[in-house]
């Protein structure tokens, strides 16, 4: 039995019609069910993969980001406010870029300091945090976030004494009363 031509056309618009279907039906159950998979606890503590040649899972983030590759704004206002949505978002590596840049153009901002001291110390970078700030509180010794910030971190260090120092000085200078309670308060629960 033969054919006519037409019949083979509709039957070659309904296979690709039923294909087409199918494609969409499966496409949609597996999307929802990709939405749906949970990370067993197990697999938290897995050591961080190791990538040849030293590369750090932060690089290989920092490549694939879709920033990559596009060039740098050199608008400081922009800096400023993607590095404090980098912070605010604990991207701390990105934040302490972009604070870092931000010095480029502004060395003498205590303020700047400070945010980059704060964001290296979450960073587990302690010794580089002590610094930045310390070259904030050399920029303006009036500085009183600083001075808090830099007691905040001596005493999470566990060191007492600097930390005293610092939180008397911010509970000293400066007129920002917020800044001067939080000093008191830091300074009563130093041992």
């Amino acid at each position: 039995m033969i054919r006519e031509p037409k019949f083979w056309i509709s039957m070659a618009v309904f296979q690709v019609l039923f294909g087409l279907a199918v494609f969409a039906i499966t496409r949609d159950y597996y999307a929802s069910e990709a939405k749906n998979v949970s990370v067993h606890p197990s697999t938290l503590d897995q050591p961080a993969v190791v990538w040849p040649n030293g590369i750090t899972e932060a690089e290989i983030a920092r490549l694939s980001s879709p920033t990559f590759g596009k060039p740098a704004t050199q608008d400081p206002v922009e800096i400023y406010r993607q590095a404090e949505a980098f912070f605010t978002n604990k991207q701390y590596n990105r934040a302490a870029d972009s604070y870092a840049r931000l010095l480029e153009f502004s060395p003498n901002d205590a303020e700047i300091y400070n945010n980059l001291g704060l964001t290296l110390f979450y960073l587990g970078r302690s010794s580089e945090a002590l610094r930045r700030l310390n070259e904030g509180i050399a920029v303006d010794p009036s500085h009183q976030r600083t001075w808090l910030t830099l007691g905040y971190v001596n005493s999470q260090l566990g060191n007492t004494v600097q930390a005293r120092e610092a939180l008397t000085t911010a509970s000293q200078v400066g007129n920002n009363e917020s800044i001067r309670q939080s000093a008191i308060k830091m300074l009563e629960k130093l041992p």
